[in-house]
């Protein structure tokens, strides 16, 4: 906590009275309602920071956690954690389907301290981020200060067995201090290229990673973006991507976003990907981010978590469905383009028309229907005028 200020000036003084009191009513004793209240408070975060960050929707967390199903032997990562939100779903899905967690002294262990690790160089999440963590239940969490980019990073490769992140996508960025492993694998100055390649680093072989990246890493045309989901591709198994609606981030940012699901093998396994193309959250998608109903027309992640579940019988998917396979050899082709719109295929209804000829016609037939209503309200109108003037 070190440099953490809060001022309030004093006109205020009244408002953190009521505040105080308010909050003084909810039951504080259960552990889960105290990660409730200050997870509903990081909602309300409403604006980006300088570096592009902010925090990921808690059920865009949630279905992720859930694509990668996180064990007790699971070592967990994100090393750009923000507010630790991923790091707090994995937490809560060990405990809700593993309990013997708790009943096991070596796992409890495990899991109160480097079972859950995450990284920052913003002080403020930091700080977020540990208390986040604190009051969900994990009483030493590894929270570093680091950039985790940079060539002077603490080395954690091969150290975790699931990654989970949403890196930023914009923000300053020095080249020269970049790890030179990481520009091996893409020389950019993209942070999410580079981001793809610090997890495929830090991930053990077997690792499996679910993270967030901007649309245009799955169809950018430049050698980076070629070179890393050729890796992606060729040297592991790269499971499936998830589109995502441009809606998903508001009020943050408007920009297009899709889920990598990948394991790390070093040699290779993929044979198909399976894309979805996810066209609700639950949410609308504008500012406002008002919630819906829990249709499949309003809320896809049921779905695509049920479909996760059930990838065998997804093979017989047409390309004209909402999730289908693309296989290897089609994504070679096509320079491991990985958008669904690459290969997704449209029916278009056939759609007769008349003739021009008869549409001149018809629009004659309009135009002398209109003069004459126009020749009937002005001779309504002189008629008027008469009367008026007696």
């Amino acid at each position: 906590m070190r440099s953490a200020r809060f001022t309030l000036p004093p006109e205020k003084a009244a408002l953190l009275a009521k505040a105080i009191a308010m909050i003084d009513k909810v039951p504080m004793d259960d552990r889960d309602t105290k990660g409730d209240v200050y997870e509903y408070l990081l909602g309300k975060l409403t604006t980006s920071g300088q570096n592009g960050q902010f925090r990921t929707p808690r059920h865009i967390i949630k279905m992720m956690v859930e694509l990668v199903k996180p064990t007790p032997e699971d070592t967990i990562c994100d090393p750009a954690c923000g507010t630790a939100g991923y790091l707090v779903a994995s937490a809560e899905y060990l405990k809700e389907h593993y309990p013997e967690i708790f009943h096991k002294p070596t796992l409890r262990k495990r899991y109160q301290g480097d079972m859950f690790q995450g990284f920052d160089f913003d002080s403020t999440m930091l700080r977020i981020a540990t208390m986040n963590m604190l009051l969900h239940g994990i009483d030493n969490p590894i929270i570093r200060s680091q950039d985790s980019l940079s060539q002077d990073a603490t080395t954690n490769a091969g150290q975790y067995s699931v990654v989970l992140a949403n890196p930023p996508f914009t923000g300053s960025l020095d080249f020269d201090s970049t790890a030179k492993d990481l520009q091996a694998m893409a020389k950019t100055k993209k942070t999410e290229l580079l981001f793809l390649a610090l997890f495929l680093r830090l991930l053990k072989p077997g690792g499996r990673a679910a993270v967030i990246v901007p649309e245009g890493v799955l169809f950018g045309s430049s050698n980076a973006h070629k070179a890393i989901r050729k890796t992606l591709v060729e040297d592991h198994q790269l499971q499936a991507v998830i589109s995502m609606p441009s809606g998903v981030f508001r009020p943050y940012a408007g920009v297009s976003t899709a889920v990598l699901v990948f394991t790390k093998t070093g040699a290779g396994g993929t044979e198909r990907v399976w894309l979805y193309q996810m066209q609700a959250d639950g949410f609308s998608l504008d500012d406002k981010r008002l919630p819906l109903g829990q249709s499949h027309q309003e809320n896809n992640i049921p779905d695509i978590v049920n479909r996760w579940g059930k990838l065998d019988l997804e093979a017989g998917r047409k390309r004209d469905e909402q999730s289908f396979f693309v296989t290897k050899p089609e994504l070679l082709a096509n320079n491991y383009d990985l958008s669904i719109n690459r290969y997704k295929e449209f029916n278009y209804k056939t759609q007769t028309v008349d003739p021009p000829e008869a549409i001149i016609n018809d629009l004659n037939g309009l135009e002398k229907d209109i003069a004459k209503g126009l020749e009937e309200l002005q001779g309504m109108l002189n008629e008027l005028a008469k009367n008026s003037a007696v």
